[in-house]
């Protein structure tokens, strides 16, 4: 049996003001789709919270009727050989919206098959979306929102959620690989989705853990830039807390922090996953949270429209002052969850809508929100790469949130904003939304240095071997620091990047990685004193040619600050979760000691919270 999905028309026929006691009124009529003939044997029930209010029949030619108080309502239709129609409206106080409501009869078929019918629903005065089980399937002009025929099921009861496999990074012999060069990485939504495993009483997916993103959570007391560059590089070295034999080096950036005033418009695209898969509280109305706390940070100047896609794309809201709020967030509210997911069909029309309306000399940013399972038209991990990556020269950034679990694709959406001149972060609860869009809303909206490149020349006199520790999807080859084409990690006002490196000293007994001898060099020609040196490469925004910068540090110099304590504490706890093979001595208690002794400044409790995530993993542990 194949179920055709009712296919509803709602025209809102007139909004006038009808009472002033907190009711409205919803009237409609119920049709054949096919015929356009009335049913007069239709019933009408009206449900808040799966809770049934009020029922209605069809009257005198095929109309009905409620008043109902103020609110968001589910509605049935059913008739006699028909299939039964869902959706969902917003009554407002005052006000009479009108239906039209068509139905399908019902059909037999041979085989079961996936239905996907869209539909458009105009809506005049914007009161009313579509429900949890239809959503946007077609463009929308202003003021208009669409419905689609029931398809993906609301609820996921199995689990499909993808991690790209990491392979970490080994020992590498300091003779004869001197170069270790990689791009800047400023994610951190891999700190956050750990989060969410642990406080779910599980442990984490080892593939779920890049160290780099846990660290790089934190932010850490480096200088302010003062010469001329956009951050300050920083460097420290101590003794490595899980193989006391080998040291710990640290890399640090500071990007300058700009007053508000001083940073330039915003041109936002709000690019929103609405397919059935984001109807869970965890995705879709968490998303409306986050969103709308960030639309209460904007300012007049900034602009924002809104793009959404399920089975297809469409707008529904054009580029809108900052200034106008309710407006904004008004057409947040309206969203709802149903359909399939046509992820690269929206990515294709939110960067049309953001060159529409492009500032020059501003800043220019799609961010997009989804779970990252898209399934119809462009949906492969490559296709959409290739497709950011043709967008990146547009000038326009990609910021990429994630939501949700149980289908959580995290490997697909970090390879698109690595692709995207982007920044990728993981929502699990509200002030995680206002931790990215409130006390770090510039570092993650506007961006002061692009295509950022590390390379750490190790000096083999001092360094037998060294391991860069995570950062494995971020490493280029040594001739790539060179190269202005190759693309790279961005950094934000005020963001902290960090990276941290174990080494074993050329006087440790430990064995560097075996190659043969070479024939040509000999370190006897080596006379410096530098335990390394670390060059780093940069674009300005919108300009082509980088600039170099270049630091190095004596291998007698330790001086270990509560930076690089408190890093390794991370890391320690990272490499933990991983089951790394190179966690030596590793353990969550001297984790634990080190993160309390040196958290320093914790404004925002984010470190305390480490603290206890800690204990939570060593308890899953034991």
């Amino acid at each position: 049996m194949k179920k055709l999905a009712a296919v509803v028309w709602m025209f809102i026929l007139s909004s006038f003001t009808l009472l002033d006691n907190g009711n409205g009124t919803l009237t409609g009529t119920v049709s054949d789709a096919e015929t356009g003939a009335i049913i007069s044997n239709a019933k009408i029930v009206a449900s808040q919270a799966g809770k049934k209010v009020a029922t209605e029949s069809v009257k005198v030619k095929g109309t009905f009727m409620f008043t109902l108080p103020s609110g968001s309502y589910e509605l049935k239709v059913m008739a006699n050989g028909y299939n039964d129609a869902h959706f969902s409206a917003f009554v407002k106080t005052g006000q009479q919206t009108n239906f039209k409501v068509t139905l399908n009869k019902q059909v037999l078929v041979e085989d079961e098959e996936e239905h996907s019918l869209s539909d458009m629903l105009i809506c005049e005065d914007k009161s009313i979306v579509s429900g949890k089980r239809y959503t946007a399937q077609t463009t929308m002009p202003v003021g208009v929102a669409y419905l689609a025929a029931e398809a993906d099921a609301p609820y996921i009861d199995y689990n499909t959620e993808e991690y790209d496999f990491i392979n970490e990074n080994g020992f590498r012999n300091a003779l004869s690989n001197p170069l270790s060069t990689f791009s800047v990485d400023v994610d951190r939504a891999s700190y956050s989705n750990v989060r969410r495993f642990l406080t779910q009483n599980q442990k984490p997916y080892p593939d779920a853990v890049r160290v780099e993103e846990l660290i790089n959570y934190f932010d850490y007391s480096y200088p302010q830039p003062d010469n001329g560059h956009p951050f300050s590089v920083t460097l420290e070295v101590g003794e490595c807390p899980w193989n006391k034999e080998n040291e710990l080096v640290l890399v640090g950036l500071k990007g300058e922090n700009i007053n508000e005033d001083q940073i330039p418009p915003n041109n936002l695209v709000f690019l929103i996953d609405v397919s059935g898969s984001m109807y869970p509280s965890n995705k879709l109305p968490l998303l409306r949270q986050a969103f709308k706390y960030l639309v209460n940070q904007l300012r007049p100047q900034d602009r924002v429209a809104i793009v959404v896609y399920a089975g297809a794309a469409g707008t529904v809201l054009e580029s809108t002052p900052g200034s106008q709020k309710a407006k904004i967030e008004g057409a947040i509210d309206i969203l709802e969850a149903g359909g399939s997911t046509a992820g690269g069909e929206g990515i294709r029309l939110a960067y049309k809508v953001a060159q529409q309306n492009y500032i020059h000399g501003g800043n220019n940013r799609i961010i997009l929100a989804t779970d990252g399972d898209f399934n119809v038209g462009v949906s492969s991990s490559s296709e959409l790469v290739r497709l950011i990556e043709e967008k990146r020269s547009t000038g326009v950034y990609l910021t990429i949130l994630g939501f949700g679990m149980g289908n959580y694709k995290d490997g697909r959406m970090e390879q698109l904003s690595n692709a995207g001149n982007g920044n990728y972060a993981y929502i699990d609860n509200i002030m995680e939304a206002k931790k990215m869009f409130g006390t770090e809303l510039w570092g993650t909206l506007y961006t002061i240095a692009n295509d950022v490149k590390i390379q750490v020349e190790f000096n083999p006199a001092i360094v037998k071997s060294y391991r860069l520790i995570g950062y494995e999807n971020r490493l280029l080859n040594n001739e790539d620091f060179n190269n202005d084409k190759k693309d790279a990690g961005e950094i934000g006002c005020g963001h902290t990047v960090t990276a941290l490196y174990e080494i074993v000293p050329a006087n440790a007994s430990t064995t560097a990685p075996l190659i043969d001898p070479l024939k040509y060099t000999s370190l006897s020609l080596n006379k410096s004193s530098d335990l390394l040196s670390v060059k780093v490469r940069y674009k300005n925004p919108g300009e082509d040619t980088s600039i170099l910068l270049t630091q190095s540090i004596g291998h007698d110099k330790h001086n270990a600050s509560s930076n690089l304590w408190f890093a390794s504490a991370v890391a320690e706890f990272g490499m933990l979760l991983r089951n790394s093979e190179f966690k030596g001595q590793s353990s969550f208690a001297q984790a634990m000691d080190r993160a309390k002794t040196y958290k320093g400044n914790d404004e925002y409790g984010y470190k305390d919270e480490f603290i206890r995530l800690i204990q939570m993993a060593d308890m899953l542990n034991k």
